[in-house]
């Protein structure tokens, strides 16, 4: 499937980012020469998902070689500034897990460390259509080769990575082998991904799609309107407990009760086998203005303390499957990462 749109680039010597925080009314492109508006982007989400943040951040450290070279920057600050990118949102392991690994090549020089940002790069690209492969053959396997009402939560498409997608991939997948009767996308409070993102990206695969509020996806679930759940993941502990949107551990619950398959779509570079389960994963709190705020319109009142919590952890016993692009990891019957 050909995507009109990359929400990552390099051009001219620069990062190129699709603003997803003007998604769907503006399709603005933003570029990056310099280090620290790139980790506002990353924080602000005007680039999101465990994948596009690893390549984000392959692509940090080039800028942060530039810019040192530019202004003459010792090697402490040129570390320092590398770090920060890596800190910048810290469930995803994605993110970190690229820069640590990019890092270790600086000594090669600058050329040699833009050349491994592609081809990451490309390995995500390539990693989306696996995904989109073995989750397509696991659903035929489990259900039948018949169309299916499918339930996602945030945003797992090409505007998370630079292929087609996770769980967004393997309903593209599912779409091209005609498969797909409609797909139910949570709206995925409380900075609407799902109704701003994955509704976007539905529409431009022409796949038939509706929107709901995330209060409304169990009672879709449990009244029999969904055949699976398929979300992605920021990370995946050792024993298949996953971290993924605030609101994916509801749905995982609803699953678990109605009987239907719940399944987990990832690149393996989202698996932290150094960290046993979920109890080790950090979950990053945001702002009250998230939910105090809408688009700068106050609806809350002035000093509402909040819990906000970006992700929640599902337990593995929840997950029918780990689906990776190099396997199916059956959850489900007990097999870990």
């Amino acid at each position: 499937m050909v995507i009109p749109y990359k929400a990552i680039d390099w051009k001219n010597e620069k990062l190129v980012l699709l603003d997803q925080t003007l998604l769907p009314v503006q399709e603005a492109y933003n570029t990056y020469d310099t280090v620290l508006p790139l980790i506002d982007a990353i924080q602000r989400l005007v680039v999101r998902g465990a994948p596009a943040l690893g390549v984000t951040g392959a692509y940090g450290v080039v800028i942060a070689m530039d810019q040192a070279l530019r202004e003459h920057w010792s090697s402490a600050q040129l570390e320092k500034a590398i770090d920060d990118i890596r800190d910048a949102r810290p469930t995803a392991v994605n993110l970190a897990w690229a820069v640590e690994k990019i890092r270790t090549r600086i000594s090669e020089g600058r050329d040699a460390v833009l050349a491994i940002a592609h081809q990451f790069a490309e390995e995500d690209r390539q990693s989306s259509t696996g995904m989109g492969n073995i989750g397509a053959d696991w659903l035929i396997n489990a259900l039948g080769k018949k169309p299916l009402t499918l339930l996602t939560h945030c945003n797992t498409g090409s505007l998370a990575t630079t292929g087609t997608g996770t769980a967004l991939g393997v309903i593209r997948e599912m779409h091209t082998r005609g498969l797909v009767k409609e797909v139910y996308a949570d709206e995925s409070r409380p900075l609407l991904q799902g109704a701003r993102l994955t509704a976007w990206e539905l529409m431009k695969s022409g796949i038939p799609h509706r929107i709901q509020p995330d209060g409304a996806a169990a009672m879709a679930i449990m009244t029999g309107r969904i055949d699976a759940a398929l979300i992605g993941a920021d990370r995946i502990a050792h024993n298949g407990d996953s971290a993924n949107k605030i609101g994916s551990l509801g749905v995982a619950l609803a699953c678990h009760e109605a009987g239907i398959p719940f399944l987990v779509v990832a690149p393996e570079s989202s698996v932290d086998r150094t960290i046993s389960s979920g109890k080790d994963i950090h979950i990053e709190i945001r702002g009250d203005e998230e939910l105090t705020f809408f688009k700068g319109i106050q609806v809350a009142p002035i000093g509402t303390k909040t819990f906000n919590p970006a992700f929640d952890v599902t337990p593995a016993k929840y997950i029918s499957a780990v689906i990776t692009e190099l396997k199916a990891y059956e959850i489900g019957k007990g097999e870990t990462l």
